[in-house]
């Protein structure tokens, strides 16, 4: 009778619905020298949850760094993030700058270019001229 009833309650603690008076029970009956042979493979974890209950630790916690680690974090972090500041600025600036050239000779070479057929247009209304002169003065 004990046995079903054991065997119940061990279906119920591994469906997570038993209570805590039914657990008591359970880790009675397993830390008990006459347990069922099988049931045996179960009386280790109930064992354990019994010791385990028992155990305190001891070891004294220290509360408060003995080193600020916060602060050497935080001067480091600043550090950075003024470096970072500071070379991106003048990384920034000088793309802007090479930017900046880079368009302006575009434009320059832009400005040749048109000059150049302009000098054309200008050496056919030299020759034009050249020829209206010889017409007008050989009447």
């Amino acid at each position: 009778m004990e046995l079903d009833r054991i065997e119940k309650l061990l279906e119920k603690y591994f469906d997570a619905n038993t209570t805590l008076a039914e657990e008591e029970q359970l880790k009675e009956y397993f830390t008990k020298a006459e347990v069922a042979p099988q049931l045996k493979q179960y009386a280790p974890m109930f064992t354990y949850f019994s010791e385990a209950k028992d155990e305190r630790f001891t070891k004294q916690v220290p509360l408060k760094p003995s080193v600020n680690y916060y602060k050497w974090i935080s001067i480091a972090a600043v550090a950075v993030m003024v470096f970072g500041i500071y070379f991106g600025n003048n990384y920034r600036e000088q793309q802007e700058a090479q930017y900046a050239y880079t368009q302006t000779r575009k434009a320059l070479g832009l400005l040749a270019e048109n000059f150049d057929r302009g000098t054309e247009k200008v050496a056919y209304l030299k020759e034009f001229e050249q020829a209206k002169q010889k017409i007008y003065n050989n009447n």
